[in-house]
């Protein structure tokens, strides 16, 4: 075993302490390069922050942080939230980053806003190679926290009309990537007057929301 191996669990228990003790109650935007619209959906964590801390044991701050994958930033932030149209593109120094992160205590959503599946997927390629996403099943807790979605994730916008399906990275049996496909959380998520959407759809898109936070902060 080489010396590197040895201080490993030590330097992934530092990280995990950084998450607990610094900024645990801060969230992150992944800003990512591309082309892509990282950016997209601006009110969209303001306001999941302002009603998950309504109704859920969380306090989380209301300021959402914007970090980029290679940043050491990264590590101040057990929840990242990443969205967009088009195209993502990862450098190999900012995959391991993200590994890094991820492996080490960090969580990551994905919303497709349409348009991202493709490029998304390629990119976290670079960070998981060894692993694929897998439909995550009904009973899964994310589902299952003050919030219940017996049939997983609402369906939020059209899209191309496919059922809303929740996928997720598990790395050493632990969740740390969920992604909302054909669902569109995040438009659920911005003010009521950005897309219209009727106050019933955009409640099932808070709650899941909140769900997914709880799971994070509350678990």
């Amino acid at each position: 075993m080489n010396k590197l191996s040895m201080f490993r669990p030590l330097i992934s228990l530092i990280f995990l302490l950084t998450f607990n003790l610094l900024a645990a109650q801060q969230i992150a935007v992944l800003k990512y390069s591309g082309g892509g619209d990282w950016y997209a959906n601006p009110t969209a964590l303001p306001n999941l922050v302002r009603f998950s801390n309504a109704n859920n044991q969380t306090k989380i701050m209301q300021e959402v942080a914007t970090v980029t994958p290679g940043s050491t930033a990264l590590f101040n932030y057990a929840f990242i939230d990443m969205t967009g149209h088009g195209n993502v593109f990862f450098t190999d120094e900012e995959a391991q980053n993200l590994r890094k992160y991820l492996i080490s205590g960090g969580f990551l959503h994905i919303s497709d806003n349409y348009g991202l599946d493709t490029y998304m997927r390629r990119e976290l390629k670079k960070v998981f190679p060894e692993l694929d996403f897998i439909e995550l099943p009904l009973d899964h807790p994310i589902y299952h926290q003050k919030f219940e979605f017996k049939n997983g994730l609402p369906k939020i916008h059209e899209h191309d009309g496919k059922p809303a399906q929740g996928f997720g990275i598990i790395y050493r049996g632990r969740l740390v990537v969920f992604y909302d496909y054909e669902c569109d959380l995040g438009d659920g998520w911005e003010l009521a007057e950005v897309h219209n959407d009727p106050l019933e759809i955009r409640t099932k898109a808070l709650e899941m929301g909140a769900n997914i936070l709880s799971y994070i902060f509350n678990n």
